[in-house]
């Protein structure tokens, strides 16, 4: 098969460490960048604006590295079904379960990835949990619901929020089925930059489709601050987050490196407290002590590690 690969390279345990806080803290800042992105253009219009941006770039990326971006008909199918998955139905999703339910619920309600990936790395690839990454995924999704409990104890059960509730659910077995679909594909060799730059332009145009087939208005906000933010959120929330998660992913499986859905929401509490004056209360304190300790005992388990090169260098160069 005559497809971008990667050349097999032994990484070290501290930029493991590393690409799991780069994509954490990257995807914790992108909520401030969102709030600019709403008003003017339809949340799923904006969406696939962004991941058009970023396949472009990642595409450029790639040329001028001289990046094979040469893929069979076959790979393409399973490209764009990754696409689907990872970035174009569930941030559809997500964002139609915010019209309905708190950011922070959204938040809590996703952390549940940690639990989806591990439940289906041990289906599907037979990759034990050890005990501490267990505990740690309990805590850290306990400490989430603790760092959102006012949010957490104002559900009341409604139509709406019920709606929400089965859409961010659905949204976060869809971003599971990603990460776990991620997995098997770079097992058989492609490489992840120019894999997710076709993977991002294919999610667009099934998005720009949903918004042709439900009538949805595209539209274009010129204006500093959506520009500016459709930027931060195309080049560094997906392709710098995206390429240093599914990186990390490659090394040490769905399971474990879907514990970001646990940090994500701790950075964007912070985030909030040094932007928006966010003051913390003793409930999401001992959250955020919780999110902290299951991030200790997920990295610090003990697990194989697959060989893998260093992100942004494990592409074959183009013939």
């Amino acid at each position: 098969m005559d497809h971008p690969s990667a050349t097999p390279a032994k990484p070290d345990a501290s930029s493991n460490v590393f690409l799991f806080f780069l994509a954490s803290f990257i995807w914790g800042t992108t909520w401030l960048a969102i709030k600019f992105q709403l008003g003017v253009v339809a949340p799923e219009v904006s969406v696939a604006w962004r991941f058009a941006l970023a396949s472009l770039l990642l595409v450029g990326w790639c040329l001028l590295r001289g990046v094979s971006l040469r893929f069979t008909a076959r790979d393409h199918a399973r490209l764009a079904l990754l696409g689907f998955l990872l970035f174009g139905l569930n941030y559809v999703l997500v964002y139609r379960a915010e019209q309905h339910l708190a950011s922070g619920l959204v938040a809590v309600v996703f952390s549940f990835l940690v639990f989806w990936n591990l439940i289906g790395a041990r289906l599907f690839f037979g990759t034990p949990t050890p005990p501490a990454v267990a505990l740690g995924a309990v805590i850290g999704v306990a400490g989430v619901a603790l760092l959102f409990w006012p949010e957490v104890t104002s559900l009341r059960g409604g139509a709406g929020q019920a709606g929400g509730l089965w859409l961010a659910l659905v949204a976060t077995f869809f971003a599971s089925a990603g990460n776990l679909y991620s997995q098997r594909l770079f097992a058989t060799g492609l490489a992840v930059a120019p894999s997710i730059a076709f993977a991002m332009g294919y999610a667009s145009l099934s998005v720009l489709a949903w918004c042709a087939v439900t009538g949805i208005p595209f539209a274009f906000d010129a204006r500093p601050g959506y520009v500016l933010s459709l930027a931060y959120l195309a080049l560094f929330g997906s392709v710098v987050a995206f390429m240093a998660f599914l990186t990390l992913l490659k090394r040490i499986g769905a399971g474990r490196s879907g514990y970001t859905a646990a940090v994500i929401p701790l950075i964007a509490m912070l985030a909030s407290t040094a932007f928006e004056g966010y003051r913390w209360s003793a409930a999401p304190v001992a959250g955020m002590l919780l999110v902290l300790g299951g991030t200790v005992l997920v990295l610090r388990a003990k697990e194989r590690v697959v060989r893998d090169p260093v992100p942004f260098s494990d592409e074959r160069r183009a013939r």
